[in-house]
């Protein structure tokens, strides 16, 4: 298949699955062993990091204004009732500590998994039942919410919630197929969050982390060795991985404010439910290889 269409179809997949709780990881790894493509290629692993970018930066541009306000208003918050410890920009910092150290501490683990096709199937079906589940339970808590009462309800998050909801996105690198977005969401409603607040906790938390895990993941690519990108790359090699990454930024972007949108009214249970049909269709398919 050529390049260009390639690149297409990833960057379109990065774009539709990062922020959804569905894995973006692992719909890039079917898509590529779908599309007969050599996981093991260096190139290619290396535009499924790079191609992140594009939503990573997709994210500022859509809650700047969020982001302005919390910057404004640290310490005291923008009711003044927060301290430096309590207030919104800190709490996302705690919940990206709680994530960022066990993901250091288990990436041997971590890298030895990502390409387990079996293992991202039946994690998929797992966190499709834990998301229907959480959303069963806690999904009727703040059904309607506008975006100023999700606003306001991480600005009265304490340090314990930030925690939780790191060590809950820490899962989602330790098994690939879980999604750092299904497990921030899960674990926000779970410890008290309606989904609108949770969802947005969850893109805000994104941020550093994408940002920490990109950075990461680029420089073990380029690090010599079995599958090693080539640190000079001709023109065609850098003009894929521009265009990835635009597509992705362009798709990520509106797929985010449909997200928002569809979350505040109907919930996450049409994902969970694609995401067992996904992952017994990806075991199906193996065993029949």
């Amino acid at each position: 298949m050529h390049d260009y269409l390639l690149t297409l179809i990833l960057g379109i997949v990065e774009g539709v699955t990062e922020f959804l709780p569905v894995s973006s990881t692992a719909h890039l790894r079917i898509a590529q062993a779908l599309l007969g493509m050599d996981l093991s290629d260096g190139f290619w692993k290396m535009f499924a990091i790079v191609i992140q970018i594009g939503p990573i930066l997709c994210l500022p541009l859509f809650f700047r204004n969020r982001i302005a306000v919390w910057f404004a208003s640290f310490p005291g918050g923008t009711r003044d009732d927060r301290t430096a410890f309590t207030h919104p920009l800190t709490l996302t910092a705690i919940a990206f500590v709680f994530t960022a150290v066990p993901a250091l501490l288990l990436k041997g683990v971590i890298s030895k998994h990502l390409e387990n096709l079996s293992l991202i199937a039946i994690t998929l079906i797992v966190g499709g039942i834990v998301m229907w589940v959480v959303d069963a339970i806690f999904g009727a808590r703040g059904i309607g919410t506008t975006e100023n009462e999700a606003a306001r309800e991480m600005e009265v998050m304490g340090p314990g919630r930030a925690v939780w909801i790191g060590l809950c996105q820490a899962v989602s690198g330790i098994f690939p197929g879980t999604s750092r977005s299904m497990a921030t969401i899960a674990g926000g409603q779970v410890c008290g969050l309606s989904r609108a607040a949770a969802l947005e906790f969850s893109f805000l938390l994104s941020i550093p982390t994408m940002i920490a895990a990109t950075g990461h993941d680029l420089r073990e690519s380029l690090k010599p060795g079995d599958g090693a990108v080539p640190v000079h790359m001709d023109v065609h090699g850098w003009t894929l991985l521009f265009l990835g990454t635009v597509i992705s930024f362009i798709v990520a972007y509106f797929v985010v404010a449909w997200f928002m949108n569809w979350v505040r009214r109907r919930g996450f249970v049409p994902f969970a439910i694609y995401r067992l049909i996904a992952g017994a269709a990806v075991l199906v398919w193996l065993m029949n290889k």
